[in-house]
């Protein structure tokens, strides 16, 4: 309802390319991405299947850089800082996920005593688990590639985000009637934790995470979004330690700085292409460079006008000049 109302002005035409485009979103990241990763998490564990979800923001810069949507100049301080800046947030990520230390004590947090669950011995599979997270990982990528294309065409967010959230539950409903087939239980619906899960993840992951994303990707690009990524790592820990009173390990807080200054690079990276380029994706100089370019062209002028005058008083006869 509310794209209807607030875009009637701005939102283009349907085409038969658009449609397809929508169709290819909504199969990328709904349906084929979240099936992948909640599969290979089942064959291996969630610390691991967390920070395997963590090259997202290195996948995406490559397919970003292959096709032409983030401009790479590796002689730029800037293009330097952008891809030192992915690597540095994904390795801080790393650090967050598989690296724990001594346990930094608060007077909020307490001991955890709940033994982690395990997966059984005769479902790990960490191959098939790690190229299920794998895949579902470039899905994900190619959904965030494929966005920033569709949106150059088809620039109105909310309606894009209403049709890739429909198209994504009718595809999933008529993959779970082919998967699922015979088993009637899952189409039961509880007052649980589940049922509130999934409105969760559908109103707030879907459906507000594609709008923002949408907004922010005409603006800065899909590498910018994918940038901050793993910085929900870090607001998942804060949160964890004050609500859930969940134990702060040091190298948690080393992964955090880590990623914090990945980021900071990054972003200022993508401060300087706003700098170093035009709306029309032409190259220009800084300003103080092209100042100076223009006071030169100035006093070069002049001085060209200067030696002109001189040329012609010279020309001028004497008893013409009197």
């Amino acid at each position: 309802p509310f794209a209807m109302v607030l875009e009637r002005k701005v939102r283009p035409r349907m085409t038969i390319s658009i449609f397809f485009k929508i169709m290819l979103l909504s199969l990328f990241e709904p349906v084929i991405d979240q099936n992948l990763y909640y599969t290979g998490m089942k064959f291996t564990t969630a610390t691991f299947s967390t920070a395997m979800s963590n090259i997202l923001p290195a996948i995406t810069f490559l397919m970003a850089w292959t096709f032409r949507l983030e401009r790479v100049n590796i002689r730029r301080l800037h293009s330097q800082a952008k891809v030192v800046g992915t690597l540095v947030t994904v390795g801080g990520a790393m650090i967050m996920t598989l690296i724990k230390g001594p346990i930094i004590g608060l007077p909020w947090t307490k001991e955890n005593t709940h033994a982690q669950s395990t997966s059984a011995a005769n479902q790990q599979d960490p191959i098939k688990g790690s190229l299920m997270i794998t895949a579902g990982c470039f899905c994900w990528a190619s959904f965030f590639i494929l966005q920033a294309i569709t949106l150059k065409s088809y620039p109105a967010e909310l309606s894009l985000t209403s049709l890739i959230c429909m198209m994504g539950a009718l595809q999933g409903t008529i993959l779970t009637l082919i998967v699922e087939r015979g088993n009637t239980a899952i189409w039961s619906v509880h007052w649980d934790t589940k049922l509130l899960a999934a409105l969760y993840g559908g109103i707030m992951c879907s459906g507000l995470g594609y709008y923002i994303s949408g907004v922010i990707m005409r603006e800065r690009g899909p590498v910018f979004v994918t940038a901050f990524n793993p910085l929900s790592m870090v607001i998942v820990a804060i949160i964890g330690s004050f609500i859930l009173s969940e134990q702060l390990y040091f190298g948690r807080v080393l992964g955090a700085i880590v990623i914090v200054i990945g980021l900071y690079l990054v972003i200022w990276g993508k401060s300087r292409d706003q700098i170093s380029f035009n709306p029309d994706g032409d190259q220009v100089a800084p300003i103080d460079q092209q100042t100076a370019t223009t006071t030169s062209n100035v006093k070069e002028t002049t001085s060209n006008h200067d030696h002109e005058l001189v040329n012609v008083s010279r020309v001028i006869p004497a008893d013409e000049a009197v």
